[in-house]
């Protein structure tokens, strides 16, 4: 019996060791295999970065050149806007200058027309006439209340006048303010479009809905300004870094219902991405895919770009990318072509770059 026992005991040994591991790899290996060889399988897509990172479709000479083209439109755009409100306050308080100069003309002129009615009465006259000391004194008293109120009010329309034409003068100025913000927009519009001339950025249809929900703002500075950021806040869809502004527009996506899988950050490559100023959303559920979007996964990035879009004064766009064609704040959209694959020609996911 215990030779039997034995027998059977070493007639089917279990693998152990090294060979017992070899012989579970080689399952897990037929496991893997199996569902691909099945008729009608599909493999599930990854959710992983889109292929080729770092590239936006194009050179690094034209991203910087529409970087440039985006940054200097916005920060033109509001130095314009901070001027036009000076002007208004700078007009609002000429007017209420002018009202207080017509008022102080009038005093004038009637003090002016007393003393040329009553023959340039002086002083001295006018004590001299007195009946009694007790009207000496009063005219000696009326006479200096008059002398200050005389010199008051001549003081006071000499400051209006002043007032006034350091008003109009500064009106002047922020005229001409705006007409150098004006033409530094239309150079960076043209700058933008000879860029994009290279990849076929014709003007074009674009995505623009008026029913696009509407972002919570980002911070400015005190003038309207957006601050300088750096990389200094954790990507929460890779292990790098983005920029406090970047997340909020993240954020916000998600809270308006975009919430398909996205990848901000990226060690390599150039654009926006390592500088955590950029973040790409696939337009697949399942992930970056690496086939042209359509059906519902097109619907949902033109609503995704048509909201960035819409809300790009709030969140600081610095420009998006979808579906080759690129919007940007002085532009609108227009036509960017890529390599021809699904990843730089943004057919299968939305890129978005921030100030």
């Amino acid at each position: 019996m215990e030779g039997t026992a034995l027998v059977r005991r070493t007639a089917n040994p279990r693998p152990r060791g090294p060979r017992r591991f070899t012989a579970l790899l080689l399952a897990a290996a037929v496991l893997a295999v199996i569902p691909a060889a099945l008729p009608g399988a599909a493999a599930a897509p990854a959710a992983a970065a889109p292929s080729s990172p770092g590239d936006e479709g194009g050179t690094k000479k034209l991203r910087d050149a529409l970087e440039s083209a985006s940054k200097g439109h916005v920060e033109a755009t509001t130095k314009l806007t901070n001027s036009k409100k000076r002007q208004r306050e700078l007009g609002t308080q000429l007017k209420q200058v002018e009202s207080r100069i017509a008022t102080l003309t009038r005093e004038v002129g009637v003090i002016a027309a007393e003393s040329y009615r009553r023959g340039r009465l002086t002083p001295i006259s006018a004590l001299l006439n007195s009946a009694s000391p007790q009207s000496f004194l009063e005219r000696a008293a009326g006479l200096e209340m008059m002398a200050q109120r005389n010199d008051k009010q001549l003081r006071e329309l000499a400051e209006s006048l002043d007032q006034a034409t350091r008003a109009k003068n500064a009106i002047d100025a922020e005229v001409r303010e705006q007409q150098r913000q004006v033409e530094v927009i239309a150079r960076k519009k043209r700058d933008a479009e000879r860029a994009l001339a290279a990849v076929g950025g014709n003007p074009s249809g674009g995505l623009i809905s008026a029913n696009s929900p509407l972002a919570k703002p980002a911070p400015r500075n005190s003038d309207g300004s957006w601050p300088r950021e750096s990389c200094s806040i954790d990507d929460p869809t890779t292990n790098g870094c983005i920029t406090p502004r970047t997340l909020h527009a993240l954020n916000q996506a998600k809270a308006n219902g975009f919430k398909r899988h996205a990848s901000c950050h990226r060690s390599g490559g150039g654009g926006e991405h390592p500088k955590g100023r950029a973040c790409d959303f696939s337009a697949a559920t399942g992930g970056f895919e690496n086939v042209d979007a359509s059906g519902g996964d097109r619907s949902y990035g033109n609503s995704l770009a048509a909201f960035y879009v819409k809300n790009a004064s709030r969140l600081g766009v610095l420009y998006v990318i979808w579906y080759r064609q690129i919007w940007m704040p002085g532009t609108g959209w227009r036509g960017y072509n890529g390599n021809g694959d699904p990843a730089s020609d943004h057919t299968n996911h939305v890129h978005l770059s921030m100030l």
